[in-house]
Parts: C-alpha cells; structure tokens; sequence
C-alpha cells in the first residue's frame, strides 16, 4: 500500500470529511475560541459561550461537542477550552491568527460541490474576477483573507530570506502588502514597493498605513502581467502566492521582466504551493491545484522543477528549494542574477 492508499474505512471518512470543516467554519464565524479564551482560567460554560455569541444553547452545545471530537476543544464536565494549536492559531489577535486565512476556505467551500462541472468544462465555477475588484465585498474579504495567511506564514518565511544589505525590493502581486511590511520590519534599512491591481491595492495602502514600516512600504497601482519595470533598478524581488494562478507562458514572461527589473546580483524569491515532479505530493498542494482550477482561469499548482525551467529561460542561475516550516506547506525558491 502506498502512503496516500485509502483503506475502506479510510473511504468512509474522506466521504464525510466535510462535516470536520463544516464545525470549524462555524466556529470561526461565531469566534468561539476567543469568547473561551477571554473566560476565567480560559474555561467557559456551555451558557456563558451560547451567550456571549447570542445564539441557541442545543445549537451551540452541538456545535460545542462536535468541535470536541474533531479536535479543536477539550471538555471537562460542563465546560469546554481551547487546545494548544487553537490557541495558537485561531484566537482573534494570536500572534499566529489564521482565522481570517481559514475563513477564505470558507468563500470557496461551495465551489467544491460543483467540482464535477470543473471536470466537465474545465473552467471555473466560480467567478474569476470576483475577489479581484468585481465585488467589493468579495474582494474585502479576499485582501483580509490574504493577509491573515501572510501574518502567519511570514512570520516563518522571512527569517529565511536572506536581505540583509539589500536596499530596494520590488513586490509583485503583493495582495495586502503584509510581506512587504514584514520585510521592511525585520530590515530597517530596506525599502519595498509593493505592486497590485487597484481594488486590491487600495485595501493594501490602508493595511500597510498602519503598520510601523509605512514611510518605506509604498503600495502601488498595477498589473504583473503587462508592467515593465524600471531596469536593474532593485535588488530583491518577491512573488508571493500568486504564480499559480498563471499559464506557463504567463509565468516565464513575468519571470523576465522581474530579471530585467534587477540589479546584478539581485535575487529573486517565490513562494507558493509546489509539488514535486509527480503533481500528487505534497497532498496539500495536490488538492490546492483543484481548489485554483475551481476559482481561476488557468489555476493550478507547478512542480518546483517547472519553476527553475522558467527561471533558467529568462536567465536567472542557482534555483534552490527550500521548504517552508508549518502551518502551511508552501516552498520557496530563490535564484539569482
């Protein structure tokens, strides 16, 4: 048996798998796990958390229960808390909140009960456009989304870029502009421009505006796909979580423009979901790839391999690998001119 070979009772739970993310979605949504956090001694009463969240004590107490078997509380009599990693990662505020991150799985959830028109059509169920400036709402919660993912990744990832000494970095599609200031945080003497469509960079200007790197993180109106860039005039660039969402094509001719954008010597750092050269492992970004298709026109995710091809087209040298600590299991690759 390989590794990911379902036994029968291995079947059986993947076909109700979706009850599990059912009882986190609602858990976020009624912020269960900051209400039992704030309670004395982090240990709250069925009552007190039915209401605090105004909501209907069977109801709650359900939901309550079946976050315990799941997984995500511990129960004690009558009163439930929060384990280590819901602590760590899905109480509002937490150094490592992903809660805005997971509720973006949320937005897409429907989208896999049409995952049988995917196969059919090949095009997405859903609307391409519409967490991209069509819907304002949509697009809301996409940009927030994002950067709840990019306070927790970046808090892993940045320790690993190696910027000390660079001076100007160009971020392409930087979507809230949190990697940007991340950077600019941890390197004082950087400067970073981040670069995104408008609706998303308008999001962006108000996020980064509130950060303590505001004076050197300028958040700026734009399109990857046909920009050019003032010439061998960074450093650094960074492309962070978005190449998966591009052709083939599409991908080498950003990768050229971003190498004439850079100085000699200047690296280039991507960060997304890879797979190795089979597309079927790691898991997580097997299935991601699905997710992309369902949501985006030519969504997928690339073999890090497939990435150092392009790379090496547009004329970058020494792609390397490296593989991002968890939560989430993205690789970064870095290559230089």
């Amino acid at each position: 048996m390989c590794k990911n070979e379902l036994s029968v009772q291995g079947i059986v739970d993947c076909a109700s798998a979706y009850y599990r993310s059912a009882i986190l979605f609602a858990a976020l949504e009624h912020d269960i796990f900051s209400v039992i956090e704030r309670a004395d001694a982090g240990s709250a009463s069925l009552e007190l958390i039915a209401n605090s969240c105004e909501a209907d004590q069977r109801g709650m107490r359900l939901l309550l229960d079946g976050c315990v078997a799941t997984g995500l509380l511990l129960k004690t009599g009558g009163h439930y808390c929060n384990t280590n990693a819901a602590r760590a990662v899905l109480v509002k505020g937490s150094p490592h909140d992903l809660g805005k991150a997971i509720q973006y799985n949320q937005d897409v959830y429907a989208a896999w009960g049409s995952l049988s028109q995917l196969v059919k059509s090949g095009k997405p169920v859903v609307d391409p456009e519409g967490h991209l400036g069509r819907d304002d709402g949509r697009t809301s919660r996409f940009v927030l989304s994002m950067h709840g993912r990019a306070l927790g990744i970046g808090r892993s990832v940045v320790p690993i870029l190696k910027l000390a000494g660079r001076r100007r970095l160009l971020d392409l599609a930087g979507g809230p502009g949190t990697y940007a200031v991340l950077m600019a945080e941890a390197h004082p003497e950087l400067s970073c421009l981040t670069i995104d469509l408008p609706a998303v960079s308008r999001i962006a200007a108000t996020l980064v505006s509130q950060s303590s790197a505001a004076a050197r993180v300028e958040c700026r109106a734009g399109d990857y796909h046909v920009d050019v860039y003032d010439e061998q005039a960074y450093d650094v660039v960074t492309i962070f979580g978005a190449l998966h969402q591009e052709t083939p094509a599409m991908i080498l001719d950003i990768c050229k423009r971003a190498y004439a954008a850079l100085q000699p010597g200047g690296v280039i750092y991507i960060l997304d979901m890879m797979t190795d050269e089979s597309h079927t492992s790691p898991q997580f970004s097997a299935l991601f790839a699905v997710n992309m298709a369902l949501t985006a026109e030519n969504g997928w995710v690339f073999s890090d391999k497939e990435l150092y091809g392009w790379l090496q087209e547009a004329g970058f040298k020494g792609c390397e690998t490296t593989q991002v600590p968890p939560p989430m299991p993205h690789w970064l690759v870095s290559a230089y001119k």
